[in-house]
């Protein structure tokens, strides 16, 4: 059975919308996610409020109660029953997010057991072959055939296999044995 791995962070979950969110209510901002097209919200702050930005991923809640990604449910659920389904995160880059992450996995993809998350800080260990990620930096390292699923601060990259949705990563892998 072939096995893919899955990004959590702007791939499952919409982490960048809680961010956004706290940033906005925070400073009395309005950013949207079509501001940040080519760059992160890191880049989009100013020098000033980057300490503030930290917090808020450091923050015990920040990871909770992230919004779904559309169609990742369903998407992952039936890829599943097809394939080894493994669920990588950074998570040792916020390490208050691993008991997070770890509640926020348990309710949202209950069908991916605990053994197949991988918390991790650099996912050049991961051996599958498929990954799928936002950061062209973590498909660089990867073995195997990486997909890069679009992310507003990713719009303008070039080079990779590109899945816009989880609409199109079922497209993907419906030809794939």
């Amino acid at each position: 059975m072939q096995r893919i791995c899955v990004d959590m962070d702007e791939v499952m979950a919409d982490t960048l919308a809680e961010h956004i969110r706290r940033y906005n209510q925070t400073f009395d901002e309005e950013i949207t996610p079509e501001d940040l097209a080519g760059k992160g919200l890191w880049l989009a702050a100013p020098q000033d409020r980057q300490a503030q930005l930290r917090a808020f991923l450091d923050a015990e809640d920040f990871f909770e109660d992230l919004p779904l990604m559309p169609d990742a449910q369903e998407v992952l659920r039936d890829l599943a029953a097809r394939f080894e389904i493994f669920i990588a995160t950074q998570a040792m880059v916020v390490p208050n997010s691993l008991g997070p992450k770890y509640r926020w996995l348990q309710r949202h993809f209950p069908f991916v057991p605990p053994a197949h998350y991988v918390f991790c800080g650099d996912k050049s260990i991961l051996r599958a072959d498929y990954l799928i990620d936002d950061q062209p930096r973590n498909l660089n390292l990867f073995q195997g055939r990486g997909l890069l699923f679009t992310a507003p601060h990713n719009v303008e990259v070039t080079g990779y296999t590109r899945v816009n949705n989880w609409q199109e990563v079922a497209a993907y892998f419906a030809g794939v044995e």
